[in-house]
């Protein structure tokens, strides 16, 4: 089919599946992932659709019942979907959740899509109806009266239901707030079934985009105290944001790429504010190290993070090195591709007088955190020769290396540590056996290169695959399925992400297993060490972290479903 064919039928099947993965898209269309992913990217650009992890849910793929509501939801559309965007990100797959019937909390809707058995109660008719489109949740409506706006349900019968229920986390939103009074509604009837679901949760989760700042309307149903967390945009005016750091309410402050969260808490232990710049937002190892660093930071109890992404391009590390400086932090973390961007980041963090993390990929000057490269490598190599000698009878035609040159020597030596513990069990690789391809860190970048490789070696059936990262392995098979030439290869990653881990469970996988790297538990060292650095202690220029080879006999012991 035509191109203009193909993401009509995506753009159906988006609105038949809300929540569908890429990797059942590629499958039902017959094509790569990355050619989903290129698809669903043109698609977000036109307004049809907002990108989720792991997939895409339609933009207007929800006809709203209610004008009243519909008025509301465009309404600071831009700050209310940075806001519904991170207040998503907290929430985790078997989750029970309370979402008010506001249109702020609407916003979250297409990013709980992707999530999968949720127990969602809400009052909201809108919110009811759009998640209950994904089979997987378990949606329930609070009984009660319908508002006249026909947006809600409210009354005592919703009451009665709350009282019976434990839920762990409400997101609610209001049409006011100030720090003396707390969150404010006009409308009494609402007023009184909000304070009934913030008494039956143990967390309450205020979404207040910074218009309703300094603004108090007909009556309280929830004072500051009350409030676990604040997410607001970065229109928020800095005299507010100074208000609520005397409280012990975390604060987060949302904008399009950068991310302020201020601690809960400000008592006896120094207070310090640190930068992290994340490689990319559209990685999966990337968005889990920053996960892992949001909850030890939140913790700990008194750091405030700033988070930006890199987005894999040097050029606009600098521009957030120079965003962080600005905002006077006292460490940052820096996280990014090109090495050559090093020296030029050190100089302007060591001007500012700013210590540095470098995660991964090493910066003269700064502590090293991260991957122990060679091992991790030499791990991978030993496990993909061990294969091929049971599987293949330790014949194979050609080694496929994903690299990534931008990252420098150090990184590169989990490619060397591959190759040597290949050849500790083959024997020694000629290099006219070797083909080098650039991954450009991306399984996009990953699979054309693995597409055009493939092409010139029609006649050869017995191909290996080391990779600088999941990503690139994730990119080699999706070459291989789109050629018809899966069993044709064997592939190793590095990483062990959850895309990694997803396909190393399906039975048969030609990646037949990754290194772990836990980007999960990378934030809970990460904070220590920053601390240590900020108090003067002695710290040493490099910390490792742990690795395992992850294979489909022991995922289930590492990573349990």
């Amino acid at each position: 089919m035509t191109t203009f064919e193909r993401r009509k039928q995506l753009l159906s099947l988006l609105g038949d599946h809300p929540g569908i993965k890429v990797t059942e898209l590629a499958s039902r269309l017959d094509v790569s992932q990355g050619t989903i992913r290129n698809d669903l990217r043109a698609l977000e650009e036109t307004g049809n659709l907002t990108r989720v992890r792991g997939g895409a849910v339609l933009r207007e793929s929800h006809q709203y019942t209610s004008p009243t509501f519909a008025a509301r939801a465009n309404q600071n559309t831009r700050a209310k979907d940075w806001i519904a965007r991170r207040a998503a990100d907290t929430i985790r797959e078997g989750d029970s959740i309370l979402l008010d019937a506001s249109s702020t909390v609407f916003s979250m809707v297409p990013y709980l899509q992707e999530l999968d058995r949720l127990t969602i109660i809400t009052n909201g008719i809108e919110i009811g109806l759009a998640l209950a489109r994904n089979p997987s949740h378990n949606v329930i409506l609070l009984g009660g009266m319908i508002h006249p706006d026909g947006t809600s349900v409210v009354g005592h019968l919703g009451e009665k239901i709350l009282a019976d229920l434990h839920i762990k986390t409400a997101f609610v939103s209001c049409s006011g707030f100030s720090v003396q009074t707390g969150l404010t509604e006009v409308d009494i009837q609402e007023v009184q079934l909000k304070q009934h679901m913030i008494r039956s949760a143990e967390r309450v989760v205020a979404l207040i985009d910074s218009s309703k700042f300094g603004r108090v309307d007909l009556t309280s149903f929830a004072r500051t105290r009350d409030i676990s967390q604040i997410f607001t945009d970065h229109h928020i005016e800095s005299s507010y944001i100074e208000e609520l750091r005397q409280t012990c309410t975390a604060l987060t402050v949302c904008g399009q790429n950068t991310v302020s969260t201020f601690a809960a808490c400000q008592e006896e232990d120094q207070h310090y504010t640190i930068g992290f710049a994340n490689q990319s937002e559209q990685l999966p190892f990337a968005i889990d190290v920053r996960r892992g660093l949001e909850r030890a930071a939140k913790d700990v109890g008194n750091i405030d993070l700033i988070l930006a992404d890199n987005r894999l391009d040097g050029e606009i590390a600098l521009q957030v090195a120079d965003r962080l400086i600005a905002e006077g932090v006292d460490l940052v973390i820096e996280y990014q591709v090109d090495e050559k961007m090093g020296s030029l980041l050190m100089d302007k963090l060591h001007q500012a007088g700013i210590p540095v993390i470098a995660v991964d990929i090493p910066i003269v000057g700064a502590t090293f955190f991260g991957v122990d490269n060679y091992r991790a490598g030499h791990m991978a190599g030993v496990a993909l020769g061990n294969w091929i000698a049971n599987q293949w009878k330790g014949r194979f035609d050609r080694l496929l290396i994903l690299e990534e040159p931008r990252v420098g020597a150090l990184p590169a030596s989990r490619l060397l540590g591959q190759l040597d513990g290949l050849q500790e069990i083959l024997g020694e690789i000629a290099p006219s056996r070797r083909i080098y391809l650039d991954s450009g860190n991306t399984s996009e970048q990953s699979r054309s290169e693995t597409i055009g490789a493939l092409e010139a070696l029609p006649d050869e059936h017995l191909i290996a695959a080391v990779t600088i990262n999941d990503d690139a392995a994730v990119g080699v098979l999706a070459a291989a399925r789109e050629l018809g030439r899966e069993t044709d290869l064997v592939i190793v990653g590095q990483g062990a992400d959850r895309v990694a881990r997803s396909e190393i469970r399906h039975p048969d996988s030609r990646l037949i297993g990754s290194t772990a790297y836990w980007p999960e538990r990378y934030g809970e060292k990460l904070i220590p060490l920053a601390i240590k650095i900020l108090q003067g202690e002695a710290v040493p220029p490099a910390e490792h972290i742990d690795h395992e080879f992850i294979n489909a006999d022991n995922i289930g012991i590492f990573y349990p479903e």
